[in-house]
């Protein structure tokens, strides 16, 4: 969501409070824009992030609601450069996206570990929307609360577009699985400024 934190898996790098470093991408340019958005689904804190201590946020496209997002505008190539990153491999092979784009909707599992099942819930000014998430859903696994940090990321990153205030933000975060009951509006509002 946080421009600054995609910048680490474009460019390469620690980013603040992660206890990893990013390798980067082949082409580290920018996006050529980022846009906020609204996919059906949930999102959902589970598993323990090496990286930030807490749940990591996951997409479960099948479970009812909206998800409030950000779209980054890169190539294939990058995209396929980030997942590898996001799961402990190396960048630098491109990923066959093609079934999983045509017509939109589709989803691909390429393992069974976290963020190794790429989603497309859909596209945006013509372009495929596109995503990884776990393979199982919110139902599935025993929710873990991310840590403040993560949190803060992710809200900063949607406020940061100028479409949601800072209660509709908090709100949302705080209604999220793994957030609820173990976060309060207060304390959110607190990590992301407000």
């Amino acid at each position: 969501m946080d421009l600054g934190r995609l910048a680490y898996y474009l460019t390469g790098g620690r980013p603040p409070g992660a206890a990893k470093a990013y390798r980067g991408c082949r082409d580290p340019r920018p996006p050529e824009r980022s846009v906020p958005v609204e996919v059906p689904g949930a999102v959902y804190f589970a598993t323990e992030s090496p990286v930030w201590g807490g749940g990591r946020a996951f997409y479960d496209p099948d479970a009812p609601g909206r998800v409030l997002g950000r779209a980054h505008l890169v190539t294939a190539g990058q995209f396929s450069d980030i997942a590898a990153q996001e799961m402990y491999g190396e960048p630098g092979t491109d990923l066959d996206l093609a079934g999983l784009v045509s017509g939109g909707g589709g989803r691909v599992v390429r393992g069974e570990g976290r963020y190794e099942t790429l989603v497309c819930p859909g596209a945006l000014d013509g372009a495929p929307v596109v995503t990884f998430t776990a393979p199982w859903g919110v139902g599935d696994v025993e929710p873990n609360a991310p840590s403040a940090a993560y949190l803060a990321f992710l809200g900063k990153g949607l406020l940061a577009t100028g479409v949601w205030d800072v209660g509709t933000v908090v709100a949302y975060l705080a209604a999220c699985s793994g957030v609820s009951g173990r976060w309060t509006e207060r304390e959110i509002r607190g990590l992301v400024g407000g």
